[in-house]
């Protein structure tokens, strides 16, 4: 019984990134970053994989410096992929990272797209789509999609009007649900 509770129990540290998530959301960009980062110190690199690539997807969005971002979006990424590494498909971590999948391909996609990188874009909107299939039919996984074709539509007037200034004259598709991730 006592194993059953322990799995029932709340997950002190993803309430904890939760509680930066909205101080974020609320506006307090600096102070949620600072928190992520004392969190990301505390679970270091090598962490449990849900909970760096957790962290490392929304302090992403903390970012101020586009590189920076890219750097926290591929650490997320390389989390999800130690997650699902070696583990059958209907084991929890494996669902987990599938789940991820669309939402980090997205923000890598958009990554790469501000970074001036089109073709680094288009491939990780490519892996995005691919991995929609396992978003639910919720506000969350039409979010992600709606993004998704959002970015699609920007990469391809980008394309059809030539290379853009460094960066390109918009920005990423970065705003999530409320809940979920």
């Amino acid at each position: 019984m006592a194993e059953g509770q322990e799995q029932a129990a709340p997950d002190a540290l993803l309430t904890r990134i939760g509680q930066a998530v909205m101080l974020h959301h609320a506006g307090d960009r600096e102070e949620a970053r600072q928190r992520f980062l004392g969190l990301w110190a505390e679970i270091g690199e090598h962490g449990d994989p849900f909970h760096r690539c957790t962290l490392a997807h929304y302090l992403a969005d903390t970012q101020d410096d586009p590189a920076d971002e890219l750097a926290w979006d591929l650490r997320a990424l390389s989390a999800a992929e130690e997650l699902a590494r070696g583990r059958p498909a209907g084991h929890r971590g494996a669902l987990a990272a599938r789940a991820l999948y669309p939402a980090l391909h997205l923000n890598l996609a958009a990554d790469y797209a501000r970074l001036g990188r089109r073709e680094a874009a288009r491939a990780h909107l490519r892996r995005a789509r691919g991995a929609a299939g396992a978003l639910g039919d919720d506000g969350y996984g039409e979010g992600v999609r709606t993004a998704i074709g959002r970015l699609a539509r920007r990469l391809d007037e980008d394309g059809s009007r030539g290379a853009s200034p460094e960066g390109g004259p918009w920005g990423p598709p970065r705003q999530r649900p409320q809940e979920g991730f």
